[in-house]
């Protein structure tokens, strides 16, 4: 990994702030740097809802490392490791379920391409029998 994409995720890591702080830094010692990060914030959509990405995986890390501890009362936790196992298993099933549902779709209209490519090609071929009906050899009277 080069400086550029370490510099990328240390400013990742510490959010927005960095992002723009980084930016007026730019602007203040060279300004087409300044320039340049702000493109590049604009392009890359840092600046506007990838850190708000970024906070909510952070909370959704914090929330599994809470619902990974334990609560003190050993039916309550079984409980709750068995529906967590139940639930992230009905996950499974169903990513496995529509993943089917895709391939039987894929799968489908692929099918109906080669039908109507079928349709189209016999279509041609007895357009092309009728415009030719008269027997070969012969010469028209």
């Amino acid at each position: 990994m080069g400086w550029f994409s370490r510099a990328e995720a240390w400013l990742d890591a510490k959010g927005k702030g960095a992002w723009i702080a980084c930016m007026v830094l730019g602007f203040v010692f060279f300004w087409p740097v300044g320039l340049a990060i702000l493109a590049y914030m604009i392009w890359s959509k840092k600046m506007f809802g990838s850190c708000r990405k970024s906070r909510r995986m952070g909370r959704h890390a914090q929330m599994r490392a809470y619902m990974s501890g334990s609560s003190g009362n050993s039916a309550f936790d079984a409980y709750k490791a068995d529906t967590l196992e139940r639930l992230e298993r009905e996950q499974s099933e169903f990513e496995d379920f529509l993943q089917r549902l895709r391939e039987a779709k894929d799968k489908a209209e692929f099918d109906q391409f080669m039908n109507d490519r079928a349709r189209a090609a016999a279509e041609s071929d007895s357009d092309a029998g009728d415009s030719g009906s008269e027997p070969r050899g012969q010469a028209p009277a």
